[in-house]
This record gives C-alpha cells, structure tokens and sequence, in this order.
C-alpha cells in the first residue's frame, strides 16, 4: 500500500537504547523493544512510500515539561553513575536495575534532604519494574522519542492535517515522575503538552494501544484541558498496568470526569473493539477538543504476543476511519506493536484509515 501523505518523524537516535531484554519474575527473557523495532518500522514505512522526517533535537525542556526534574535528572545520571559505583564488575551488570523499591511504607521516613546514596537505591524511586532497563545512551533515546513526537506536533500546528511520530522507545506507561512498562518519558504527553502550549484550548489522547496509558492517566488526571480516553484489555483480567485503567477512574478535581478508560475481556474481536472506539470518539467530540493525539498501539492485534486481543488489519484500518471522521488535527504517536514482520503493515492500516475519512 502507498500513498500516505502525512509526514513521518523518526530518528536514528532511538538505537542508543539497545537493553537486551529485561528481568521478568526474577528471570533473564529476550526483549522485544530493541533497535530492530525501530530499524524495522522505518523501512517497512519506506517500502509503503512513506516521507520520512528526521526529528531535531530538541533538548530536554519538552521532556520536564510533562515530568518532574528530579526524575528527569536521576535518567540522565544513572548508567554513569551506575558504572562509577563499579557495577560493571560487581556484579557484573551492564544495565541499571534497581535493588530496593521505595515504597510508600517502606520509605515513610524518608527525607527529601536525605537523598539515597547510591544510584541501585536512586532509581528505585522511579523505577515501577525490572523489565523497563537503563542503558548507556537509554536516556538519550527516550528523549529523542519525545523530540520527534513534539516536532509531528509542530508539523500539525504549522497545518499539517496529521503528522506520525515513529518513534520507540514507547511512552504511555511513563507517569510524572515514574518509568517502567518499556517506557521512559511519555511522549504522547509531551506532543499533547505542545499542542496546549501552542494555543490550543483542548486536547484530546486517544489510546488504541492493547494496555492502559497509566503513564499518561497520571499526568494529565487532575487536568480537564487534555481528555485521556483509553480502550484496552482488562486490568482485572490480570493485564499490565494491574492497578490502574477500571472504568472507576474518570480523574479528579479540574480533571474528574476529563478520564475514559473502556477495559475489554481478552479475545475481544473487531466489532466489540470499534464499539468501545465510538465511544473514545463520542468523549472527544463532548470535550470540545481542538486537536487530537493518538497513541497509536497496534499490539491489540490477533497474533501480537503481548495480549490476548483479536483485532485484524481490516479492524485497525476501520479504526484509522473513525478517528480521521472526528476531522481534527491529529498528530499519531507509535506505541506498543510487537509482531515486527506486521508492525508497520498494521500501522499504515489506522494511517491510511485516517486518510480516507479526514477531507
């Protein structure tokens, strides 16, 4: 299939984070966000005759401005310092795993004048997993990530009708001062924060990903300008992020009722999955959003490995249709999506969708 006319962002950036895998239960696994995800997507968008935009950088002010400095800075330090407290050979670990979790009970006595004082205790005051690892350049990648997710927003302010981020290593599950999920900095965040910074009254994220943005429920929860609406397979159900993504949870203060979570029993097939889709859409016409932000999933596909939805191209690609009929700028950021062979195929499903219905 060719013809896509939006721009898409990408970067070579997002090679640095090269993890390795991760831990999982206490076990060493292969990892499925590695380079070969992002090397892969683009020439598979290539192939479809896609234009690709290399992303600038952008430094890191887009990143605080959807996360807390402190979390941002702890990053940026930790494999230096993780390698300075010579970890590289004690014991033997070349990427940053946290040794303690600071839990609320556990770390009550806390003081924020106290700082831990190594980095394996540092980061476990952000880390939510020992899946999610920090490499080398990791922090580099993740912030390339949101440098190209801001700059398909700034194509969109500059009238673009929709631009696509490309972008990995993904971000819905990074929270205002938390990383874990294989997600570091919430780049769907950052690009929905630019469009508001750019006088866009409201916003609304979309997220078609098979798991629930936690990450980006945090960050905008008590806010009503940015809509989060999020269809994904039940957390009760035993699916990642567990704690969060019930129905219940439709924020708080300025924010209550600015939250949509539509959790899906496993095996949920096409139709059921559209339905809870005109629902997201039918919230962001209610919002009186300006412009549109979709976190753009393809792992609630039939043979993906990491959930048990059943949605076919043709289900992404009619999905890719009732988001371009919502007629709003829309800038698409990528997600989860991890049967590399049909990644970007399934990508340019909801891309050239959203084409066919956004005139």
């Amino acid at each position: 299939m060719t013809g896509l006319r939006m721009p898409v962002v990408w970067t070579d950036r997002h090679r640095g984070h090269a993890p390795d895998g991760g831990y999982w239960l206490g076990v060493r696994i292969a990892g499925d966000e590695e380079p070969e995800r992002g090397d892969m997507l683009r020439d598979q968008l290539l192939a479809a005759g896609a234009h690709v935009v290399d992303a600038p950088d952008l430094g890191v002010a887009p990143v605080l401005a959807v996360h807390d400095a402190a979390f941002v800075d702890c990053l940026r330090r930790a494999h230096a310092e993780w390698v300075a407290a010579g970890h590289l050979d004690d014991p033997g670990q070349p990427q940053v795993v946290p040794y303690i979790f600071a839990m609320p009970g556990f770390s009550a006595r806390a003081k924020a004048s106290r700082p831990p004082a190594s980095i394996r205790a540092e980061i476990g005051l952000y880390a939510t997993d020992t899946l999610t690892l920090v490499g080398e350049s990791t922090f580099e990648a993740a912030c390339a990530a949101v440098h190209a997710s801001v700059h398909a927003a700034a194509l969109v302010i500059d009238g673009a009708p929709a631009a696509y981020a490309a972008v990995r290593p993904p971000g819905h599950h990074a929270g205002p001062a938390y990383f874990g999920g294989s997600c570091y900095f919430n780049n769907a965040a950052a690009a929905a924060q630019h469009l508001r910074d750019a006088g866009i009254d409201r916003v609304a994220i979309v997220d078609i990903d098979a798991h629930q943005g936690n990450g980006t429920q945090e960050i905008f929860w008590a806010r009503d300008d940015v809509l989060y609406a999020s269809l994904h397979v039940d957390p009760a159900a035993g699916w990642y992020p567990h704690f969060v993504g019930h129905a219940d949870e439709t924020g708080e203060g300025a924010g209550a009722g600015a939250t949509l979570n539509v959790p899906l029993p496993p095996g949920t097939a096409d139709d059921e999955w559209l339905l809870a889709l005109q629902q997201l859409t039918a919230a962001v016409t209610a919002h009186g959003s300006a412009a549109l932000v979709v976190s753009l999933g393809v792992d609630a596909a039939a043979d993906d490995p990491e959930s048990p939805l059943r949605i076919t191209s043709g289900g992404f690609r009619a999905a890719g249709r009732l988001l371009g009929t919502l007629g709003l700028p829309t800038v698409f950021v990528q997600e989860g999506g991890y049967d590399l062979p049909r990644l970007g195929p399934l990508v340019l499903d909801v891309l050239h969708g959203f084409e066919e219905r956004h005139e």
